[in-house]
């Protein structure tokens, strides 16, 4: 069943990555990790609806929200000018401490991810409460679904040491950071407290490709489904999901009947109810030209289609299986990631 966090919002810690989830960075290439090095913050481009989605996040009071990123700790200031620029507030930013690791010589690091995020995560947890609820923003370049679920069920206690070393053995983490990895996990609260983790397809993979992972990662292709998620989950208000499918219409140009086909694509996914229906029904005649200007009309015709959707829809949304093969899904995600790189390649490389 789908959590319910409505009466405790503000005991939930969000994590975001930045690269490809919430910035459009390009890092496939030597080229690309340069002029991106050097971009400074007025030019870098938040994806459409992100900023505004993490506005309405940091509105419900949540306990914190953190940031973790791959980008080295020397794009820090224009990393965090850009995220003022768009109106972000955070309480944690970590950044990836790439140059200290090259001086050592250690230069796998530079495309490890899963000992620098995975450490970063539990490192952090054991700084909050046993009691708060964890939601999660990654994307599908590398390895984010992975990591962000192999930590959820670490600090659940279903992940054995033995296991993790043979996870971080099959990553080709550098033997002598392993040790150190074990430790941190051991110090963990357990709990079962990551309630969602959103993956962002910038790739444009299949989400047939996460289906592993169970309905607790939630692929995305456009901002407007995790509102509607959130939503679901009782995280955010009907309100707030109007706001950011407004920002998609108004500021960005999508087309109306995108925000009706990602209802659709979540509906046909298992992941939303009637209840999502019923609390956008509850607001559709607050919608007004006075508030939402050109988009109150797309707005309406949106809540008019998933009423007319919702005689398909589950009364809750169940919990599902989770396959918890960390060996087998570490092998599954690096083959999926890969393919996903050359596709990005290819189409970037296409005449």
């Amino acid at each position: 069943m789908a959590p319910d966090l409505s009466d405790r919002r503000n005991e939930i810690v969000y994590r975001w990555d930045l690269d490809k989830t919430y910035l459009r960075t390009e890092f496939d290439t030597l080229r690309d990790l340069v002029r991106t090095a050097f971009e400074p913050a007025s030019r870098k481009r938040a994806f459409p609806g992100a900023s505004t989605l993490l506005r309405e996040i940091r509105a419900t009071d949540p306990a914190a929200i953190f940031i973790l990123s791959g980008s080295p700790e020397q794009m820090r200031s224009v990393l965090e000018a850009k995220l003022r620029l768009d109106g972000i507030r955070w309480d944690g930013f970590t950044l990836k401490p790439s140059l200290r690791n090259l001086v050592r010589g250690r230069f796998r690091f530079l495309r490890d991810q899963l000992s620098y995020k995975l450490t970063a995560l539990l490192r952090s947890r054991t700084n909050v409460s046993p009691e708060t609820d964890e939601i999660l923003f990654g994307d599908d370049a590398e390895g984010d679904a992975f990591i962000y679920s192999l930590y959820a069920d670490i600090v659940a206690g279903r992940v054995s040491q033995e296991l993790l070393m043979k996870v971080a053995e099959a990553a080709q983490v550098y033997p002598d950071d392993i040790p150190q990895l074990v430790r941190i996990a051991a110090r963990v609260p357990r709990g079962d407290t990551v309630r969602r983790i959103f993956i962002h397809l910038e790739r444009v993979s299949s989400t047939a490709g996460f289906g592993d992972f169970g309905r607790r990662v939630c692929p995305f292709y456009n901002y407007f489904q995790p509102a509607l998620v959130l939503l679901e989950d009782g995280a955010l208000e009907a309100q707030a999901v109007l706001r950011v499918g407004a920002d998609l219409v108004v500021a960005h140009t999508f087309n109306p009947e995108v925000l009706v086909a990602s209802f659709d694509d979540l509906c046909r996914r298992g992941y939303l109810s009637n209840d999502v229906v019923d609390r956008m029904s509850e607001v559709s005649d607050s919608i007004e030209a006075s508030t939402f200007g050109q988009a109150a009309e797309p707005l309406q015709a949106l809540v008019r289609a998933m009423e007319a959707a919702r005689t398909g829809l589950p009364d809750r949304v169940e919990a599902d299986t989770v396959n918890e093969d960390y060996l087998a899904l570490f092998e599954k995600d690096r083959a999926r990631a890969k393919a996903a790189k050359r596709r990005a390649l290819w189409t970037r490389e296409s005449p």
